[in-house]
């Protein structure tokens, strides 16, 4: 847990309650918490601690996006969560979209552009976002709205090429996938835009499960979902994420991405959904345990 991305201190915290979890399964559990120099002597604290499985609790890059799933590869460590393919496949917002498209998922058209040219014109029509092509948690984000008439000022953090992608509106939407199953649909509610506040703090966001949603838009969430996993060739847990312009019926319904490794924080979606199947906290952890355990 930890690492160097940023999502570091969201990494820590479901580290910690997975750690915890892990423990009440049953599990003999040592924390690792790595740095901020990109792994650092990951592979010799790991030789140390001899585990018979690791469990990935980082996230963003270098913890999700392969990288530190190639050198559990190179130690011979069964891991949690999906492997470096599906991993850096997910992380590369372009990449997954194709890996969508090709799959017949519905997603929005997008662009990848110089970021500096992003901050001189407008190089989509609005409404638009502006986003790193590989981070998570909605980190360096921007909605350029309709009738803008200035394009976006991006922060300097931003990296020299973004992805530029029409924007979707409508009601937030998301499914967890364990293994080959759906566990059911959220509706994400806020006050603004679901950004990474929204997204971690305390009363942030509030979450209505089973959504309120035709019976035809939770179907369509549910193998969406799945499909999405198996196209990227995912295993373990995921979550995907939609949007629903609930005015075009199943036309409306849009794939934003998928999670490889979604948040385990007390605010977090994937566990809040494994518990309304009754999976409780502990269980899940097992299972993801357990499945990695299988695989190796």
């Amino acid at each position: 847990m930890g690492g160097p991305s940023a999502e570091r201190e969201v990494s820590l915290s479901s580290g910690r309650e997975c750690a915890d979890a892990l423990r009440v399964a049953g599990y003999d559990v040592v924390e690792i918490e790595l740095g901020k120099d990109r792994g650092g002597d990951i592979a010799a604290r790991l030789v140390d601690a001899r585990p018979d499985i690791v469990f990935n609790a980082l996230h963003g890059r270098w913890g999700e996006d392969g990288c530190v799933q190639g050198v559990l590869e190179w130690l011979g460590l069964p891991y949690t969560h999906s492997g470096v393919l599906a991993s850096a496949m997910a992380m590369d917002k372009t990449v997954a979209k194709r890996a969508f498209r090709d799959a017949g998922l519905p997603v929005v058209e997008s662009l990848i552009a110089d970021a500096a040219e992003v901050c001189r014109r407008h190089v989509m029509v609005p409404p638009y976002v502006v986003k790193p092509n590989d981070e998570g948690s909605s980190v360096g984000v921007y909605i350029v709205h309709d009738g803008a008439n200035q394009p976006p000022q991006l922060s300097q953090s931003m990296p020299a090429r973004v992805m530029v992608e029409a924007y979707a509106p409508g009601r937030e939407l998301t499914t967890t996938v364990l293994g080959d199953r759906a566990l059911g649909v959220t509706e994400i509610l806020t006050d603004g835009w679901y950004d990474y506040d929204a997204k971690y703090k305390a009363g942030g966001s509030r979450h209505v499960i089973p959504a309120d949603i035709p019976d035809q838009i939770t179907r369509a969430c549910l193998d969406y979902a799945v499909r999405a996993h198996d196209a990227l060739g995912c295993r373990g847990l995921t979550r995907t994420d939609f949007r629903w312009d609930e005015a075009r019926g199943l036309a409306g319904l849009i794939l934003l991405e998928v999670n490889t490794q979604p948040g385990m924080t007390p605010t977090s979606l994937a566990p809040e959904q494994a518990a309304h199947a009754g999976i409780d906290f502990p269980a899940l952890m097992r299972w993801m345990v357990e499945d990695a355990l299988c695989r190796s």
